[in-house]
């Protein structure tokens, strides 16, 4: 009997991997930590083949949790963090590692693109804000920079995209990365007059078909069921981008209460319903992200601080590494678990915290390549807790920005 559903979410953080009976009850998830590396001159990066190795490996994980997983599979569904350069070649092997969405490198170009008049053109298609995160400028910077690697590839995925390929061999983006990306949300396709103000059309054979999940899917390959422990043919969906994904199983969609959902994540996401494609708020500064949703002409209109728990890791990080260099080490499960008692020892708003912790700077609901971190209103009185209440706070208020 198949009764189960498996999702796959490639996060910045964690990789993992959840089986669901069909009543969308969770019945076992398995997960890894994610890696990626930073780089001088704000490049971060990951390694295409450990990203899909490690997939596998949850997968392999989750059929030690769930009887007779294999069988019982309905179909697998595969999202993952979006933005981002993954780059292959014709022979399907990586020729580079991923750029990520905090990738910071691009920065000086989309500030070339945002000075021109015709990127109102592009955000007027794409209803989408521009910022070094994103393909476009990545490919635009690996143009100018690095045409040895663009020489050798044949297609430009997103994350999700990659473990798609590696589960079907299929290439494809979906609706919501392939549009507001290069496209017109409109549409739900491509867009030349995007590329041309991008300055990659002549990239444009890189780009793989759109395809929507909701419509179509792939079997899984032999390859992939051998690595895997699932079926062979067992059908594979690629699904919309991670935060399009959590919109929708947070009740974005629910036409009646129109709620507005908030991801605090290692970004920040903070979105609410447009329900056709004249509710889709065009601002002055050409800021935030419009995407497609799985209902045909509706989206999810949002704004994005660039860097959310990511700016908890770092303040946490500096007392973990004090003990660390101490002989002491502490997960950061561990000192998660200690936030609640520095906060209920500090004072509240005693001091203000800029929450732009990313190299890339911030991308809503302003973007600032050159933005950075720091506290205002430090003094001998201030500790340690202060900070970490700091920054929680801080955290929110650039949630309520935007």
């Amino acid at each position: 009997m198949r009764d189960v559903l498996i999702g796959i979410d490639a996060g910045t953080s964690v990789i993992k991997s959840v089986a669901f009976d069909t009543a969308g009850r969770q019945l076992a998830a398995t997960a890894l930590p994610n890696r990626y590396e930073t780089l001088p001159g704000g490049g971060a990066e990951q390694d295409l083949a450990r990203t899909w190795a490690d997939t596998a490996t949850t997968l392999r994980q989750l059929a030690d949790k769930v009887p007779d997983l294999a069988s019982r599979t309905i179909a697998i569904a595969v999202t993952g963090q979006g933005d981002g350069t993954w780059l292959i070649d014709k022979e399907g092997e990586p020729v580079a590692k991923g750029w990520l969405w905090l990738d910071a490198r691009a920065a000086a170009i989309v500030e070339e693109i945002r000075a021109r008049p015709d990127d109102r053109l592009r955000f007027e298609k794409t209803g989408s804000g521009l910022a070094a995160c994103q393909q476009g400028p990545q490919l635009a910077f690996m143009k100018r920079n690095a045409p040895d690697i663009l020489g050798k590839a044949a297609t430009a995925f997103h994350c999700k995209d990659w473990l798609y390929f590696n589960l079907t061999g299929e290439r494809a983006t979906d609706p919501s990365e392939g549009t507001f990306t290069f496209g017109d949300f409109r549409t739900r396709g491509y867009c030349d007059d995007v590329l041309e103000v991008l300055g990659v059309a002549d990239l444009r054979h890189l780009l793989p078909p759109i395809v929507d999940g909701t419509r179509h899917s792939a079997g899984l390959s032999a390859t992939a069921a051998e690595g895997t422990g699932l079926l062979s043919g067992t059908p594979v969906v690629l699904a919309y981008v991670d935060v399009a994904c959590t919109a929708l199983g947070a009740g974005l969609l629910d036409r009646e209460r129109k709620p507005g959902c908030s991801i605090i994540g290692s970004t920040g996401m903070h979105m609410r319903l447009a329900q056709t494609p004249d509710e889709v708020l065009l601002n002055e500064a050409a800021t935030g992200y419009t995407m497609t949703m799985p209902t045909p002409g509706v989206f999810a209109q949002m704004q994005s601080n660039m860097a959310a728990t990511l700016n908890i890791d770092w303040v946490l990080s500096l007392a973990s590494g004090i003990l660390a260099s101490q002989g002491i080490t502490r997960t950061n499960g561990e000192m998660i678990a200690l936030v609640d008692q520095w906060i209920s020892v500090s004072e509240p708003a005693s001091l203000l915290y800029q929450p732009y912790v990313s190299e890339a700077g911030e991308r809503g609901p302003f973007v600032d390549a050159n933005a950075r971190a720091g506290f205002v209103g430090i003094s001998s009185r201030h500790g340690y807790a202060d900070m970490v209440r700091a920054v929680f706070e801080g955290l929110a208020f650039a949630s309520r920005d935007c």
